[in-house]
């Protein structure tokens, strides 16, 4: 439900920015729903459904005369809905996993990986269109091409195995900023450590660890090798100093105990996370998490976030104060009336933090430039151009 609501909300900001709106994905399932909340939608089509979306849009938008959708979906340079400097690049649909608390693989089916030329070839117009970040995501993006047995395809001419690695090693080559999300700690993932040791990937690692506690991760239908991951957790870091861990977790999970919740704090202090975001459960329809025993009531569920979220603010208040004094890297987002505002290669854009930049330069959106660190807080990063 709070899921439901946070989407909702979303759609009710994007018709106040614009006034059109198609709603599409796992949410397009409650056309009944959103149609009464928000009328004003133009069309609402379920997961995977591309067509449809690319219908309405066209009836939106009409295509100009250089492009004709009966013979391509989509014009050359794509349908971009983010700023011009960063694009999200998705790389497969579905999952093979079965989470209790998640009801994606009902809808979206099982893991079913984009041809690595195909998604070569989109990384590379968005690059020549003036993208400077590439977001690679999907439901389990370290899984890429384990449904096609990490057979070969083509990009320019050039072999390249269907398989995570090779990707991430390929995209490098294009020039852009490149960020990992939803990656599963696969053993193989050890091997990208060194591409961004290398300066070539972007140090940042999305990885959807849920919880800590083995008991509550078997309920979750999750791995549960958490003393494992830690360990790897300090390789990496070793290897790459410079990493960025992001993750989220569900506190108050049916059956949670305060034993289980204060391990996974625990947990979270020897891993010590740079970013982090947290959820309360909530039941999801379908979903067989909802069958399961021991409800955590409410009003624990949020004694239990507020308590997680003031630990991991505490972690996050003293690890960006230790990069005060630094020289970084920003992407220049978006300028308000007190100035520049940026990411760095810790940051992505949305759920992580930003670097307010102090200038003399007109610096504009999509802007790359180097900055010092001069203060921090909890969530943000203040940093003063080098080159003002």
């Amino acid at each position: 439900d709070s899921a439901k609501a946070e989407s909702l909300e979303a759609i009710g900001e994007a018709i106040a920015e614009n006034g059109k709106v198609i709603v599409t994905g796992c949410m397009g399932v409650e056309e009944g729903l959103i149609r009464e909340v928000h009328p004003a939608v133009l069309a609402v089509t379920g997961p995977q459904q591309y067509e449809q979306v690319v219908r309405a849009v066209h009836e939106a938008a009409p295509p100009s005369r250089e492009h004709d959708p009966y013979v391509d979906l989509v014009p050359p340079q794509g349908i971009k809905l983010t700023p011009r400097h960063y694009a999200y690049l998705k790389i497969s649909e579905g999952c093979n996993h079965r989470c209790s608390f998640c009801i994606i693989p009902s809808m979206r089916g099982d893991l079913v990986s984009r041809p690595i030329g195909d998604v070569m070839g989109e990384a590379e117009r968005l690059v020549n269109a003036g993208v400077k970040e590439l977001l690679v995501i999907s439901q389990d993006t370290s899984a890429y091409g384990v449904d096609v047995k990490f057979r070969s395809g083509f990009w320019n001419g050039r072999p390249i195995k269907t398989r995570f690695t090779q990707l991430a090693e390929a995209l490098t080559d294009l020039g852009a900023w490149v960020r990992l999300h939803y990656v599963y700690p696969y053993p193989h993932v050890d091997e990208v450590i060194p591409l961004m040791a290398e300066g070539r990937l972007l140090p940042y690692l999305d990885i959807p660890f849920q919880h800590a506690s083995p008991r509550i991760l078997r309920a979750m239908k999750r791995p549960a090798f958490e003393d494992r991951t830690l360990t790897r957790i300090h390789q990496w870091r070793e290897a790459c100093p410079d990493l960025t861990l992001r993750s989220t977790f569900i506190v108050g999970f049916p059956g949670e105990t305060e034993e289980d919740f204060q391990y996974l704090l625990d947990w979270m202090s020897e891993a010590q996370l740079d970013r982090v975001g947290c959820f309360q459960y909530s039941p999801v329809e379908g979903a067989r998490a909802n069958e399961l025993p021991d409800h955590v009531p409410d009003e624990v569920k949020q004694e239990r976030w507020e308590r997680f979220m003031e630990h991991q603010q505490a972690i996050s208040t003293a690890r960006l104060a230790q990069k005060v004094g630094r020289e970084i890297d920003v992407l220049i987002d978006e300028i308000d009336e007190d100035g520049p505002i940026g990411r760095s290669s810790a940051d992505a854009p949305e759920i992580d933090g930003n670097v307010f930049i102090s200038t003399e330069r007109n610096l504009q959106p999509g802007d790359k430039i180097r900055a010092r660190v001069t203060d921090s807080d909890e969530y943000d990063l203040y940093a003063e151009d080098l080159n003002a």
